[in-house]
């Protein structure tokens, strides 16, 4: 665990906007009531929660997110003002409330399971609540399903999903993290470029004869030898632009609804992550390329960005900062993904592959193997980083039937949900003209 260098993050602020969210949650849950009630219910909203959120805080060690009943607690009230607007403008009923609020909690718990079991609990809380003499309002039947399923989630999946790596640290402290993020909204295409202007460096677009990688010579270590990898495998890593890539996307059944309201709320406005849905939409055509800086007065190349596109339109599929760093005789290679005023990185360990392949993995626990993610402080470049140990990713290059290919395949608490098969082919050669 790095060690946190900074001052303690403000507890005002933390318990000031606990007893916000408890204020209104006290309005939500009262207001039906009368004027007074609300009053009231707002003043026990503000200091219960504030009171809880400062003694949670005073508690909290270094390296510790914030307890789990204070964040139970703050989720639970945030639940009953979106139940109350949930049923003002639409007039749903408990049960509707309930299972709407349940899924929207079990969606954000990213597990299988827990989505499974958001709207079960919701629909059980809410179907609960109507059968009282005196049905319960919907802030009330929000409030309580996010409540029950957050103790029944803590109950039953014991595993952490996230946990806090570090807090307001240099980024030197933290080698397995790409220290990179956007500072607009949008990542796009033109990340590298716009990057290239902030650190003052060379910028070449779509640069020629370049891989993702220097030399796999910077991977060496116990799992392995560069020297038997198969020469067409060095050669998509170090001249990773000589190839096309043809993409083939298998999607899990049970992810594609999640996946395709997440591409249109977030990857799409954000510029970032939108892979293919299916094999139809490949056929737009896929763009790759590698955009390079060069720092001044330094010849070797500082950031390397693989930036993939739909062809008809430039539409980003992702854009990833490709670096390697060595600890402890092991090479690892850090992909970051840059996010507003964040980056998400995959550090990946190579191993080995039977005939000459090469697999980048972060299964097995292996090292500093993982995925972070990380928020980078505007003023002082500080991290403050997440450890995501739910997700899994491995990337597999390999020889088959003369041709190379590839696999990369992601896993979500154990349960795989994508796999992106490629075929690569050498770019024709360049005429003279």
């Amino acid at each position: 665990m790095p060690r946190d260098r900074s001052a303690p993050a403000s507890r005002t602020q933390a318990v000031g906007f606990a007893a916000a969210i408890g204020g209104l949650a006290g309005v939500a849950l009262s207001g039906h009531r009368g004027k007074r009630a609300a009053t009231v219910g707002a003043i026990i909203g503000a200091v219960g929660l504030g009171a809880s959120e400062a003694v949670a805080r005073a508690r909290q060690r270094p390296g510790e997110i914030p307890a789990l009943w204070q964040r139970i607690a703050t989720s639970s009230a945030l639940a009953a003002p979106l139940g109350w607007a949930a049923q003002r403008l639409t007039g749903a009923g408990p049960v509707a409330v309930g299972a709407a609020a349940g899924t929207v909690a079990g969606t954000l718990g990213l597990r299988p399971q827990k989505v499974a079991l958001g709207p079960l609990v919701g629909a059980a809380v809410g179907r609960a609540l109507a059968a009282r003499a005196r049905p319960a309002p919907a802030s009330a039947v929000a409030a309580s399903t996010v409540l029950a399923y957050r103790v029944l989630s803590a109950l039953l999946f014991r595993d952490a999903q996230v946990r806090l790596l570090a807090e307001r640290v240099p980024a030197e402290d933290l080698p397995f993290v790409v220290p990179l993020e956007a500072r607009t909204r949008y990542v796009g295409t033109g990340y590298v470029r716009e990057l290239a202007d902030v650190l003052g460096g060379t910028y070449v677009a779509d640069a020629p004869d370049v891989g993702i990688v220097a030399s796999l010579d910077e991977l060496a270590g116990p799992q392995f030898a560069p020297a038997q990898v198969d020469p067409r495998v060095r050669e998509f890593y170090e001249h990773t632009t000589r190839f096309t890539l043809d993409i083939i996307p298998e999607w899990r059944l049970w992810v594609r609804p999640g996946y395709l309201l997440y591409r249109t709320l977030v990857a799409r406005p954000l510029g970032q992550a939108s892979v293919p849905m299916n094999q139809r939409e490949t056929l737009r055509g896929i763009r790759s390329r590698i955009d390079t800086i060069r720092l001044a007065d330094d010849d070797v190349v500082a950031v390397r960005g693989w930036i993939r596109s739909f062809a008809d339109n430039d539409e980003p599929i992702y854009v990833g900062i490709y670096t390697t760093y060595r600890r402890e005789g092991r090479g690892y290679v850090s992909v970051g993904f840059p996010l507003p005023q964040a980056s998400f990185t995959a550090t990946l360990v190579p191993q080995a592959r039977p005939g000459g392949g090469l697999l980048l993995t972060s299964r097995g626990g292996v090292g500093q193997a993982g995925h972070y993610l990380t928020y980078i402080a505007p003023a002082t470049r500080e991290l403050t980083t997440l450890a995501l140990p739910g997700f899994a990713e491995q990337l597999d290059v390999y020889v088959e039937d003369d041709e190379l290919r590839a696999e990369h395949a992601f896993w979500i608490f154990g349960f795989p949900f994508l796999v992106l098969h490629y075929r690569l082919h050498r770019k024709p050669a360049r005429t003279s003209p």
